[in-house]
């Protein structure tokens, strides 16, 4: 049986949310074991762009300060860290404005935690793994002594639904992301992915904000969604497995709990979760939408230029480079797209649509179906 503490939080309010989470954290007693004076502690938050809290989509700054309290009751050293989804690079100019919008600063100043500002890079081997036998880790996640994956719960456009597992993405350094995204194309071989990494990095605790979340087309453009819950276990793929399970997917179909089924890491039934406070039962909650892209073989990442303000960041995240700038406006070659999605997710402007696929004929401005 694998722990899971589910509990109530209604709203952001700070002490209703260090509530919560230190009441979650205390119900996992075999935590308290491995925590040591003077570790070093990553939060690896969620902060996938610069973008203010009240978006739902990075994990809550609130959430993250009282993860960071808990940890430094023991007198741990804490770092904030993440490599967002940026198309500049893993650059402390980018980390510092993410860290800005996002509320991490903040965070920082009123706690005296650290924000981390290393942008290096190491290359580890991982034998065990099923894809990444080699994988290049940012600094931080390699040198932590101990790490938390503090997620945000919502939908994904490619993987179905992001969470404790997905969030830990955020351990690949900047660009090397888009890397990866091209070698593994499709989202089974992206979950195998995604298992490896989190097997290598291995967190102590996850935690999940299930406070506002997203359903729809997430990550980044799909709909504010309130629970009010926060979710914690040791285990990550036990506490996706129980997350899936409220928001009423199927988990099997979820490609990184899949792959943890496949790998014998959990069985897959919710019958092997301890589930703390709140149980599945009590949980009545409306199954929260899919994104446009499950189900559906022909959809495609489409350009609304009424809404795109024409940056280039879709062309600049593309791991396939198949988005071209001309006359200052994205046109994607839809036949060579491998439906990552990264467009989609990183568009500040919400301007990347996903549709039935067809192109847009810029000399006309108007959609060809095909």
């Amino acid at each position: 049986m694998h722990k899971v503490c589910v509990t109530k939080c209604e709203n952001y309010e700070y002490q209703r949310v260090e509530d919560a989470i230190f009441h979650c954290l205390e119900r996992i007693p075999e935590l308290k074991q491995k925590i040591k004076q003077e570790m070093k502690v990553v939060v690896k938050a969620n902060l996938v762009s610069n973008q203010t809290p009240e978006k739902a989509i990075t994990t809550h700054p609130n959430v993250v300060k009282a993860i960071v309290r808990y940890f430094q009751s023991f007198h741990c050293a804490v770092t904030i860290a993440d490599s967002p989804g940026a198309p500049h690079g893993f650059t402390k100019q980018i980390l510092k404005t993410v860290y800005d919008e996002t509320g991490m600063s903040k965070v920082a100043d009123e706690t005296g935690c650290n924000l981390n500002f290393d942008t290096s890079i190491i290359d580890v081997e991982s034998v065990e793994s099923v894809c990444l036998k080699k994988m290049t880790l940012a600094r931080y996640a390699y040198d932590a002594d101990l790490i938390v994956s503090a997620a945000k719960l919502k939908t994904h456009a490619m993987m179905m639904y992001t969470g404790a597992v997905k969030n830990l993405f955020g351990t690949i350094p900047g660009i090397i992301k888009m890397k990866y995204h091209y070698k593994l194309k499709d989202a089974r071989t992206f979950g195998e992915h995604l298992v490896d990494i989190c097997e290598y990095v291995k967190p102590t605790l996850s935690i999940i904000d299930a406070i506002d979340c997203m359903e729809g087309n997430g990550p980044s453009a799909g709909i504010v969604r309130h629970m009010g819950l926060v979710m914690a276990s040791e285990n990550p793929y036990i506490v996706d497995l129980a997350a899936t399970t409220i928001v009423g997917f199927d988990p099997f179909e979820v490609p990184t709990i899949s792959s943890s089924i496949k790998r014998g890491l959990i069985t897959g039934s919710i019958k092997d979760i301890d589930m703390m406070d709140l149980t599945f039962e009590d949980l009545e909650i409306k199954p929260f939408i899919l994104p446009d892209t499950i189900n559906k073989t022909d959809t495609v990442p489409v350009i609304n230029y009424s809404l795109c303000i024409g940056c280039g960041i879709c062309s600049k995240v593309c791991p396939a480079q198949i988005i071209k700038m001309i006359n200052k406006k994205p046109s994607i070659q839809l036949e060579s797209c491998i439906k990552c999605y990264c467009c989609h997710e990183l568009c500040p402007e919400k301007a990347v649509k996903i549709e039935k696929f067809h192109y847009w004929d810029l000399s006309s401005n108007h959609k060809i179906n095909v």
